[in-house]
């Protein structure tokens, strides 16, 4: 083990999912396979929205953003994943480790602010229905936008930053399948209390405040719903809001079970988790909201027939 300035090694080892030799391949096609029907479906969605005049407003807008942002989101991690599947060494180097972390944060929060934004998009669309094209016009579209790439990697840079100051003198072994905050602070020979309160206020203002934007957001839409007096119309009404709300839960249930505690105790539990938040919810997204929206069925109907050769 190399190590620069005796303060940080030239690189760490990603012990990974499993230490068995033999799991290795099963895991590489595995998320091997997980990684191309996130590309694949992700790229038909955008492709659906952006093919098909009536899918262009504001809601199916922040769904094909939050497409592109999932395809950049696991590209952060997947690629070099797959690379230790079949690598010996396991290694990343200390630079690309930090440049992981910050597009993986980055790309992170940006999810989350677009899960934000699509929540507005909602609430407009049930509790103002006639100022909704007034109101989701396409400038607040872009501000929305803006906010949610320019906060999360502003966000991501301090953190990467504050990671950067820290001393490693005694181990180079992450117990992880990437550079993720807290198993590299755990790491660390020198005292982590910034980062750990970074994380705990900074951290936990960026990430709950599009997810407050959610809740309250949806406790209107509720309160809005209920008054409606047809069961058509309040079924109707949630159905608009299901796909979102679904994705919501599992992003958010499974990012807090693994940031809302101290860097010391990360386990395999916590890995686990991870894998729902960076992956899974990826490889979903593409499903829960075309199999559920009519409109996006019939875009993608369109699409495939545009592709089909005559």
């Amino acid at each position: 083990m190399r190590w620069n300035n005796e303060t940080r090694p030239s690189e760490f080892i990603l012990l990974g999912l499993s230490s068995r030799p033999e799991d290795q391949k099963p895991l590489f096609v595995l998320f091997l396979t997980i990684y191309l029907i996130i590309l694949m479906g992700n790229l038909i969605i955008m492709l659906a929205i952006y093919s098909d005049v009536r899918l262009q407003t504001p809601t199916y807008f922040f769904l094909s953003i939050l497409s592109f942002v999932d395809i950049c989101y696991t590209t952060a991690i997947i690629p070099k994943m797959l690379i230790n599947f079949l690598s010996e060494t396991k290694t990343i180097l200390y630079s690309e480790c930090l440049t992981q972390m910050y597009f993986f944060l980055s790309f992170g929060n940006v999810d989350s602010y677009l899960l934000g934004s699509m929540a507005i998009d909602r609430y407009v669309a049930i509790c103002n229905p006639f100022h909704y094209i007034t109101i989701m016009s396409y400038k607040c579209c872009v501000l929305l936008l803006v906010i949610s790439f320019f906060i999360p990697f502003l966000h991501s840079l301090l953190h990467v930053h504050l990671m950067n100051q820290l001393t490693f003198c005694a181990s180079n072994i992450i117990h992880h399948f990437f550079c993720d905050l807290n198993p590299v602070l755990k790491l660390s020979c020198s005292s982590t209390f910034v980062n750990e309160i970074v994380i705990k206020t900074e951290g936990l203002f960026v990430v709950m405040a599009p997810f407050m934007c959610i809740i309250i957001s949806y406790l209107r839409i509720f309160t809005t719903v209920l008054k409606i007096p047809s069961t058509v119309g309040k079924y109707k009404a949630f159905s608009t809001c299901g796909s979102h709300l679904t994705m919501v839960t599992l992003f958010y249930g499974s990012i807090s079970y693994v940031y809302l505690q101290p860097p010391t105790s990360f386990t395999v539990k916590d890995r686990i988790a991870t894998i729902i938040y960076t992956i899974l919810t990826s490889m979903l997204n593409p499903f829960v909201y075309s199999l559920r929206n009519k409109d996006m069925k019939q875009g993608l109907g369109k699409l495939i027939g545009r592709i089909k050769p005559k």
